[in-house]
């Protein structure tokens, strides 16, 4: 029942929910790997050069994502929201308008990716905060779902547009789509009020919910003074580096590897797998720890990737491509959860963003060396090997990875 002046359990689902819009709509760039073969089909561009604005609007998401995670803490997430949405609109009518390399490296990469920054930033503090503590793991999971899942309908789509208006208009029949949902979905963010009493219930008598309720604030400041932080930095780049690796090239490895022309209808088939990733996570960190998951998933990353050349059929490449969505998916529910038990929900956005920022440095690493590895042998199996070594290293990391210690009042003091 609820407390007087309380708001209903409707209104922290309805946060949650238009979170996972925001997401539903951002996550067009995990349709990158269609426009990527049209470009290089129709504009002729090298598959390196297809990869330009991919990689640059991954680390523009990452590093946008700290300065939006601060202005996400200070003025709230609607703002932030419905920044994110102007940009994603203007950068894609851009790139439809330009049409050249140049255009949709700044359209898309530069100013889409920027919007992905503001837009993710916002969700997901916002929801975890109307819930207990002990539902961390599945509200980021559900939140952040709407991402991974945004090319089920965004992969068909953009391939019908691309077949019946050509390059420049689907750019910009998705940016007026993308710009009037995100900006109408973010008018439903918000946080908590004062005094708010979280939804949820009382923890389960599991040791990773009692962790998830017993974590300190810590400044942005604490959080890059602890070996943690870092440690967990390196797990995400390694770990996200390969799920990107072939979600950028996808279409192409269907290709090369398969002769399949409909290698849209795998990264739908991806999509499916990394929003159930980030849910099935989501909700089995809250039960087993984070860190003991994020073992569990960086070992069937390693060891699919591994076996990715050898993936010469439809059946095994689709079956390349769930183990590949729900890996990379979990990442993205597991390290914003993480983050929060670690390091608190006061500081929530930058804390995060800060973290995120491993995510776009593992988009250097991923797409680009694999773009690289076909352009110069015609295949990407040296690409391959290096995210399965990377990964390993990642599981690895996770045996060592423990939650920090409580900052003192001093160190309070002083930060």
């Amino acid at each position: 029942m609820n407390q007087p002046n309380q708001p209903s359990a409707a209104r922290a689902w309805s946060v949650t929910f238009a979170g996972m819009g925001i997401n539903l709509a951002l996550g067009v760039l995990y349709t990158w790997s269609v426009f990527a073969a049209a470009l290089i089909d129709k504009l002729h561009w090298t598959k390196t050069q297809s990869q330009f604005p991919y990689t640059l609007a991954c680390v523009m998401f990452a590093l946008v994502m700290v300065p939006a995670g601060r202005l996400v803490d200070r003025f709230g997430p609607r703002l932030v929201a419905t920044i994110g949405g102007i940009l994603a609109g203007a950068g894609m009518i851009l790139s439809g308008v330009t049409q050249s390399l140049p255009g949709i490296t700044i359209g898309f990469g530069l100013i889409v990716g920027a919007a992905m920054g503001f837009g993710y930033a916002a969700p997901t503090p916002a929801a975890v905060k109307w819930f207990q503590p002990h539902k961390k793991g599945q509200i980021a999971g559900l939140v952040v779902a709407g991402f991974g899942l945004a090319s089920v309908y965004t992969a068909p789509m953009t391939k019908y547009f691309l077949a019946h208006y050509g390059i420049s208009r689907t750019y910009i029949y998705e940016g007026i789509i993308f710009l009037a949902v995100i900006v109408i979905l973010a008018q439903a963010l918000s946080f908590p009020p004062p005094c708010y009493v979280p939804y949820g219930g009382p923890p389960p008598a599991t040791r990773a919910a009692t962790a998830a309720s017993s974590r300190r604030d810590f400044t942005p400041r604490e959080m890059v003074g602890t070996p943690q932080f870092y440690l967990l930095w390196l797990m995400f780049c390694f770990a996200a580096s390969a799920g990107l690796l072939v979600i950028g090239h996808l279409a192409k490895i269907a290709k090369i590897q398969g002769n399949i022309d409909w290698g849209f209808v795998l990264v739908a088939v991806l999509a499916v797998a990394n929003a159930g990733g980030r849910i099935l996570a989501g909700w089995l960190s809250d039960r087993l720890g984070r860190t003991n998951t994020m073992l569990l998933v960086f070992a069937i990353q390693a060891a699919n990737m591994l076996l990715f050349a050898s993936y010469r059929t439809p059946a095994t490449l689709l079956i390349g491509s769930i183990l590949t969505g729900v890996a990379y998916g979990a990442n993205l529910s597991l390290f914003p959860s993480a983050t929060y038990d670690f390091f608190g929900l006061q500081n929530a956005g930058i804390n995060y963003g800060l973290v995120f920022t491993a995510w776009g440095a593992g988009a250097l690493i991923g797409p680009i060396i694999a773009g690289r590895a076909a352009d110069l042998t015609g295949g990407y199996n040296a690409s391959y090997l290096i995210s399965a070594a990377l990964l390993v290293v990642a599981a690895i990391l996770s045996f060592v990875t423990k939650p920090p210690a409580k900052p003192s009042a001093s160190d309070a003091v002083n930060a």
